[in-house]
């Protein structure tokens, strides 16, 4: 450890640093592997020391991942990883908080404490691997999996609509939306680096591919025949435009969407819908892609950030309410907290 002056300098971290002694168990062709290694890969860039750095999962496949990461973390129980993850950054505000979890752990048994995370602002990230399956109790359907989905415990086929996580986090009042896939390393890495920026809760739904009992379900969004018409990403400022060659284009009739073909004449990229993170409205227009038709026209998945907003976190606001009652009142005894204004004593 080197040192300028006073002033001490660490050492430059890099991947491997991240990389515990542990031996990763995973099916063979598990998009965990991949998301693993973006996350390693990534944590370098953030200037974080280890010893800052909590990862908190809950049940499922992808729960194992806080044994993979050289950091501190907590393999906590099922469907409680937001709530435990609340905890440790209101013990620790200074701590940088990643929570990760599957499609089951965070929308079914966890999905009351998704939406209060998403509308309370934790300054804390969640990364949720959507394989839309069970994967860790052998092929069930999930909150996720498509109407319609055979599957062990659906023999003849889900009757129920999914969950869009974008819809449902927006409709939580998130404060940051986002979605990537494990079979884009570049795309999936610049994502978690907006997550770590954001401050605020992060939510980065990451699709990844389960190789035994949902193999390819998203294939069409990251295959080179299929991606360009199937998956739209998305750039702040930029307008929307997908297709071979750029060739289609989403313009906006009044609040409807459009899809455009460039090559035809009248049509231009200057008429298209320009991207704008921070516009909620169109945020919830966006999200509406997922399996939607508008007029009978299918609309390409979207992946980027989906939306961002600035506002204040619970832990930052947590704590400026300490101090101001602390320089109003003094600090209080934890017996005078306890019992509150409504108490009395027997003679």
């Amino acid at each position: 450890m080197a040192t300028t002056g006073e002033q001490e300098v660490l050492p430059k971290l890099v991947s491997k640093d991240f990389v515990s002694n542990q031996e990763v168990k995973w099916c063979p062709g598990c998009g965990d592997y991949s998301i693993l290694k973006q996350v390693q890969t990534v944590m370098p860039d953030l200037g974080i020391p280890r010893e800052d750095i909590v990862f908190i999962s809950g049940i499922g496949c992808a729960a194992r991942f806080t044994y993979y990461m050289e950091t501190y973390g907590m393999h906590s129980i099922h469907g409680r990883a937001a709530a435990i993850a609340s905890g440790v950054k209101a013990a620790n505000p200074d701590l940088s908080v990643w929570i990760v979890s599957g499609d089951g752990d965070a929308f079914s048994i966890g999905g009351n404490h998704f939406i209060h995370l998403m509308r309370k602002n934790f300054n804390v990230n969640y990364l949720v691997f959507n394989n839309q399956i069970y994967g860790l109790t052998k092929g069930q359907y999930s909150p996720t999996s498509e109407k319609g989905k055979v599957a062990k415990s659906t023999p003849f086929g889900s009757i129920e609509e999914p969950f869009n996580p974008s819809e449902l986090a927006l409709g939580a009042r998130a404060s940051f939306v986002a979605r990537s896939l494990d079979r884009d390393p570049k795309h999936l890495q610049a994502m978690l680096k907006r997550a770590n920026d954001h401050q605020g809760t992060s939510f980065v739904e990451i699709y990844q591919n389960c190789a035994v009992f949902n193999d390819g379900a998203f294939f069409a969004y990251s295959d080179k025949e299929t991606k360009k018409e199937s998956a739209i990403f998305l750039e702040h400022g930029k307008p929307m435009v997908f297709g071979e060659n750029d060739s289609k284009g989403i313009k906006l009739d009044g609040l409807t969407p459009v899809i455009v073909d460039l090559t035809q004449p009248g049509n231009s990229v200057s008429d298209l819908w320009v991207h704008d993170e921070t516009n909620k409205t169109m945020a919830h227009l966006i999200a509406s892609f997922f399996d939607t038709s508008y007029n009978g026209v299918h609309f390409p998945r979207p992946f980027g950030v989906i939306y961002s907003e600035d506002r204040a976190c619970y832990d930052d606001m947590m704590k400026a309410q300490i101090d101001e009652l602390i320089t109003r009142k003094g600090r209080p005894s934890l017996n005078k907290i306890l019992s509150g204004d409504k108490t009395w004593t027997i003679l």
